[in-house]
């Protein structure tokens, strides 16, 4: 008998309810609403960089341009160049919150390619540690993420907002 383990995760009803009376891109709410709702860390003239609700790690951040495209080739150059400033920015303020040993960075183009929220392009910067793979996942099949969101959005803006 296999049996599964519950683990208590109450700030989830929120996004559950959420999403199921809405279309809305993520990316649109957030270029127009408070940075604080949407874990809004940084925002430059065509991009912005927030928080994911649902990590792989912490300070798992996405970046997005303010426009709603697909895909990075229908940015023009200006807004490419800012997407690509913005990344560096928040790296520079991860590495110094929180020191990780490397990054995975990416973009999934299109729901063959694993995008979640297909219409609206966005960078995924994950830090990485040495050893951040533990037993959880193996055998829990669980991840645990130390950190409250709300404190990661604090020490990120900080920086950020230099």
């Amino acid at each position: 008998m296999h049996y599964v383990d519950v683990i208590w995760a109450p700030w989830r009803q929120t996004y559950v309810v959420q999403a199921s009376y809405t279309s809305e891109c993520v990316f649109c709410r957030a270029v127009g609403g408070s940075d604080e709702e949407n874990y809004v860390v940084y925002r430059s003239q065509h991009t912005i960089a927030i928080l994911n609700r649902y990590p792989y790690n912490n300070a798992h951040v996405m970046i997005a341009p303010k426009r709603h495209v697909p895909s990075t080739e229908l940015l023009n150059g200006e807004e490419l160049m800012d997407l690509m400033n913005t990344l560096n920015r928040v790296l520079g303020a991860i590495r110094n919150c929180y020191n990780p040993h490397g990054f995975n960075i990416g973009a999934n183009i299109g729901k063959a390619a694993g995008a979640g929220i297909e219409g609206h392009i966005h960078v995924h910067v994950v830090p990485r540690w040495n050893g951040d793979t533990n037993f959880m996942p193996v055998l829990a099949r669980a991840k645990v993420i130390p950190e409250d969101l709300r404190e990661t959005w604090r020490k990120l803006r900080e920086h950020l907002f230099r």
